[in-house]
């Protein structure tokens, strides 16, 4: 049997982990998720949050912040689909935090439902990032 899982995480533009891993943990849509080697097959959606993933043979996790999208875990492979994927080494306070900025103003100046809503689900992606980053912080 074998004791890893391979496990690949990408975002629309590219691939930000393909490796082996123990253990990978994340935020499913009902709530944190952890996959072990030999894990039942299952495909969920998940929230914004953190991908923990303790690689095979090393003690510290890599952390990658999603902002949703699909997982699907077979009992050896993991593959995250992620709507946005960012190395936690990569998050950006200060660009967070403008970003927060312009979206709000845009929620304000939002001439349809539609625009609106978008600019909504992006101020939950960006709070839910700037959590995060606090959260690495301490």
């Amino acid at each position: 049997m074998e004791k890893a899982l391979k496990v690949d995480v990408v975002n629309a533009e590219e691939s930000l982990f393909s490796g082996n891993a123990e253990f990978v943990a994340l935020p499913g849509i009902e709530g944190e998720l952890g996959i072990l080697p030999g894990h039942t097959p299952l495909i969920t959606l998940i929230r914004p949050g953190l991908v923990r993933i303790r690689e095979e043979g090393k003690k510290d996790e890599e952390e990658i912040f999603v902002a949703g999208g699909v997982l699907e875990v077979q009992p050896f492979h993991v593959i995250v689909l992620a709507d946005v994927a960012i190395r936690s080494t990569d998050l950006d306070e200060a660009k967070a935090r403008e970003a927060m900025e312009r979206a709000q103003q845009n929620a304000k100046n939002a001439s349809s439902e539609i625009e609106l809503a978008k600019v909504e689900a992006e101020i939950a992606m960006l709070a839910a990032q700037l959590k995060i980053i606090q959260k690495i912080k301490r």
